[in-house]
């Protein structure tokens, strides 16, 4: 554990003390693109924050090569770190080119696969599955390749596309990265499985780059990862979930458990061995949701599944009004709810009180996720009382007196003596305002030519009501 957190540490302090550096150079050298229409942020910043990762990375696992433990048990006749250097070398790359030219979506992509080939050929490869219902499966080679070469392109593309709020995405991993480190370390210290070693260290390196990066990173950013530091994280949990199912061995771990893993009936026994099938989507759920519903939207359209649009999550959750900081935080507290929840329910003996934790968590989640909408109806309904309960207009009262008399007989009734009376106070107040104002005048002017009128107030009655007229 301490060595794995001194990793952690170097990683952080790398990537931290190397952003601001590799910013002002990308802002000297002009490196800095210009805003494009899916981007919500104002105005343009630098895409070289998977640069300072990527250097993070490589030195934290230089140092943790120095280390007793880690010596011994990740970098003595295992070559996944090579693997994984060369693989996260070459997408940085990849990304940096990608971030400057605007590749073609066909382009990237082959590169992502070229990417992704070179870093399982060099070792890091699934070998055994275990399926729930059959047993343990092992993988043919060649079948091996394809499974793990998808496995790293699905978590590239889904880091990939969620990077679109300032904190997202380097949050988003740093959560997988912390739930993943703690299923590895329970395999290594509970079960005595040195194989889980390696995807441990990954993981805990991996939590180490994204906290440096978000110094950087979070809102209002003055840096982003790029293409180049989401493909490197994509590529960073696939290579964890793959060194789970390619290090450890199956059958030592069902000695650990105390069942026969090669029956069909105990399987369901060895959550902790099937539980690598489940854990990247269940870190990645959110990511992975969000990829699957762009192709669906981009296929429907007619666009290719690589093209970019403004109908992610966090593009609709701007929509409903969220705040971007508030989306962020949102869509961290569904990232952490589905990660932890894996993990917890696979290495605790209780899982009931896990359950029930999981369903409050979705309720607070839920009113988290609607509370703009909450706010938007609350707000309708408090406009609808204030219509309801506001005083008559002058109008209304004169409406008012006049519907209130009697019908044929002509005999007024409560309603119409009030409106008399309101219509009498304000003929009276109006009246003696223009006596006085009319007789002022009078009284200052100057004696006029016989040709010149002067304003003369006439009074007659009409039906026993006093009228009072202006004339010339």
């Amino acid at each position: 554990m301490a060595e794995c957190l001194l990793a952690m540490t170097v990683a952080l302090a790398v990537t931290l003390l190397l952003g601001g550096p590799i910013r002002s150079l990308a802002i000297r050298l002009g490196l800095v693109p210009m805003i494009r229409e899916r981007d919500v942020h104002e105005t343009p910043k630098p895409r070289v924050g998977g640069l300072a990762m990527f250097i993070g990375l490589a030195a934290a696992l230089t140092v943790a090569g120095h280390f007793p433990m880690l010596k011994r048990d990740v970098y003595g006749d295992s070559n996944t770190i090579q693997a994984l250097l060369w693989g996260t070398f070459l997408v940085v790359v990849l990304g940096m080119v990608d971030d400057k030219f605007e590749l073609d979506p066909l382009t990237k992509f082959a590169g992502q696969i070229f990417a992704a080939s070179v870093m399982v050929v060099k070792g890091i490869q699934i070998s055994w599955l275990v399926i729930p219902g059959i047993g343990i499966v092992a993988v043919d080679p060649t079948l091996s390749i394809v499974l793990s070469v998808f496995l790293v392109l699905v978590l590239m593309n889904a880091v990939n596309f969620v990077d679109g709020l300032d904190g997202l995405a380097a949050g988003i991993t740093c959560i997988a990265g912390l739930a993943s480190f703690a299923y590895c370390y329970r395999l290594a210290i509970s079960y005595k499985l040195t194989g889980a070693t390696a995807p441990a260290l990954i993981a805990i390196v991996t939590v180490g780059i994204c906290l440096g990066f978000l110094a950087h990173n979070w809102h209002p950013a003055r840096m982003f990862m790029g293409d180049t530091g989401s493909m490197l994280l994509g590529m960073l949990l696939a290579a964890t979930s793959i060194t789970v199912m390619g290090g450890i061995d199956p059958y030592q771990l069902g000695e650990q458990v105390g069942v026969a893993v090669n029956q069909t009936s105990s399987v369901h026994k060895l959550v902790p061995a099937y539980l690598p099938l489940i854990m990247p989507i269940s870190v990645t759920l959110l990511p992975i949701a969000d990829m699957v519903m762009a192709v669906v939207r981009r296929t429907k359209a007619g666009m290719s599944p690589l093209a970019a649009d403004k109908g992610h999550l966090h593009h609709r959750m701007l929509q409903i009004g969220h705040s971007k900081r508030r989306a962020v935080l949102i869509m961290y507290f569904w990232s952490a709810l589905v990660a932890f929840v894996t993990v917890l329910f696979a290495v605790t003996p209780s899982r009931q009180p896990v359950v029930y934790v999981a369903i409050g968590m979705t309720l607070v989640g839920l009113v988290m996720l609607l509370g703009p909408r909450l706010g938007d109806h609350r707000e309708r309904l408090r406009s609808k009382a204030l219509r309801v309960g506001a005083p008559p207009t002058a109008r209304h009262c004169a409406g008012a007196g006049g519907s209130g008399g009697s019908g044929g007989n002509g005999t007024p009734g409560s309603g119409g003596a009030a409106g008399q009376t309101f219509n009498a106070t304000v003929a009276g107040t109006v009246n003696g305002t223009v006596t006085a104002t009319v007789e002022g005048i009078a009284s200052q002017s100057p004696a006029t030519e016989a040709g010149a009128s002067i304003p003369a107030i006439a009074t007659s009655s009409e039906n026993g009501n006093q009228h009072r007229t202006l004339s010339r």
